[in-house]
């Protein structure tokens, strides 16, 4: 059986503008449910979180490595990401 890993970016609304964060993880699924549920990162704790976008990938390493390529785009690249992303 085959892993995959995902990549991430969340839409986090809090007292002021919206924020981006981004992760990595093997299940989306339970991963986003800690998020909302306060139990994920800290950055996300108190927010509104929305999944926004996501990659999935066959190797751990290159997960870990198109996350870090992602945190550090800025919030427009990351928007601009988000934006060509959701139109496909």
């Amino acid at each position: 059986m085959c892993a995959v890993y995902y990549v991430y970016i969340l839409e986090t609304k809090g007292k002021g503008k919206k924020k981006y964060y981004t992760g990595y993880t093997k299940n989306l699924y339970k991963r986003l449910e800690q998020h909302k549920s306060g139990r994920g990162a800290k950055f996300c704790k108190g927010k509104d979180v929305k999944l926004e976008y996501f990659e999935s990938y066959m190797e751990q390493g290159n997960a870990m490595r198109r996350e870090l390529e992602i945190k550090s785009l800025s919030h427009k690249e990351k928007k601009e990401l988000i934006d060509k992303f959701q139109k496909s």
